[in-house]
């Protein structure tokens, strides 16, 4: 019974997120394959982003490939596994990137304090997989133009997959493997039409090599789109959650952060929302094409296709009430 209650309840919250007009990329019936692509500690709205993707895989939409760090802070593969475990699903890929990349952690220790307090079988980042050879395995058993990857951090691992060379996994180049078979990236990413955004000027090397050179259709979810999202506090205040590395992130980092009294900004869940169950009725598209300067700023080429960027049509709160929702769901036991 609690099962059915469970399905019920997030059956008709994600009802409300404008299935009806979902994109291709969310069509009913179909379960999105997505590889989540995080920096999950310097912010924490990765943590409700990673709630939103299992939630959708609770609900029957989406297959979680991997959860996959775009950072490299000792003890991230750990969080990781914290929220996959927490979600029943402990046997999900994690990645790391093995070589050089960016260290940088959370100030308000959410992580260490979910990392003492929550079971998790990946003790350090060495247990982890290297972030590339796990990509291409997993992109060369999946069908032609199968998988969404959802990037909500630095492009380091995305930049080192397109560069990366044939090898036993499959016989195919980065940047042709992930032409066959990528579908869909949905990236928070930049500001626009122009600006200059954390996630892309953090590591600009690798934000150039791989947005300017993405084979596939990218949608974009920008600074802006988050921005006057605010979540949090629902689930810092529900008193029937109880012991939930969600709710404990939140509840730990939001009172140290006077800028997140209303709630924290919702940067990474609207990607993974747009991923996996499409952009209306909420966002339009704008196509063109980013191009990404060497000091992380970003213009926009509304002469191009093949990506495009999100703007808003609807109030962010109602995408905000859908996000807190959807944040509050629980394990199915």
């Amino acid at each position: 019974m609690k099962y059915f209650l469970h399905m019920l309840l997030l059956g008709g919250l994600l009802a409300g997120c404008g299935q009806q007009t979902a994109t291709k990329e969310s069509s009913a019936g179909n379960k999105v394959a997505v590889i989540f692509d995080t920096d999950i500690g310097p912010d924490y709205d990765d943590v409700g982003a990673i709630a939103l993707l299992h939630a959708f895989a609770d609900s029957g939409q989406a297959r979680i490939l991997a959860t996959v760090a775009s950072n490299k802070y000792e003890g991230i593969a750990g969080v990781l596994d914290v929220f996959n475990t927490y979600f029943n699903r402990p046997d999900i890929p994690i990645g790391v990137p093995k070589g050089p990349g960016i260290d940088m952690r959370d100030n308000q220790h959410w992580s260490d304090s979910l990392l003492a307090n929550y079971p998790h079988r990946i003790k350090t980042n060495a247990e982890a997989e290297d972030a590339v050879t796990l990509y291409r395995k997993l992109l060369a058993a999946e069908p032609d133009t199968s998988v969404t990857i959802v990037t909500v951090g630095f492009l380091t691992n995305m930049a080192n997959l397109l560069a990366s060379q044939a090898d036993s996994l499959s016989p195919l180049n980065g940047r042709d493997l992930v032409k066959q078979k990528v579908k869909l990236l949905v990236s928070m990413a930049g500001k626009f039409p122009a600006g200059r955004e954390f996630n892309v000027f953090i590591d600009s090397t690798a934000s150039v090599a791989a947005l300017n050179n993405w084979p596939t259709k990218v949608i974009y979810s920008g600074f802006e789109i988050g921005l006057n999202v605010k979540t949090g506090l629902p689930i810092i205040h529900n008193e029937n959650i109880q012991h939930s590395p969600v709710k404990d992130a939140f509840r730990i980092a939001i009172p140290k952060s006077p800028e997140d009294s209303a709630g924290r900004m919702s940067w990474d869940e609207t990607a993974v929302l747009v991923a996996v169950h499409g952009y209306g009725p909420y966002y339009t598209l704008q196509s063109g094409k980013i191009n990404v300067a060497a000091d992380g700023s970003n213009t926009w080429d509304s002469t191009a296709t093949g990506q495009y960027y999100l703007v808003e049509k609807a109030p962010p709160k109602e995408v905000e009430a859908i996000i807190n929702r959807m944040m509050a769901h629980q394990p199915m036991r």
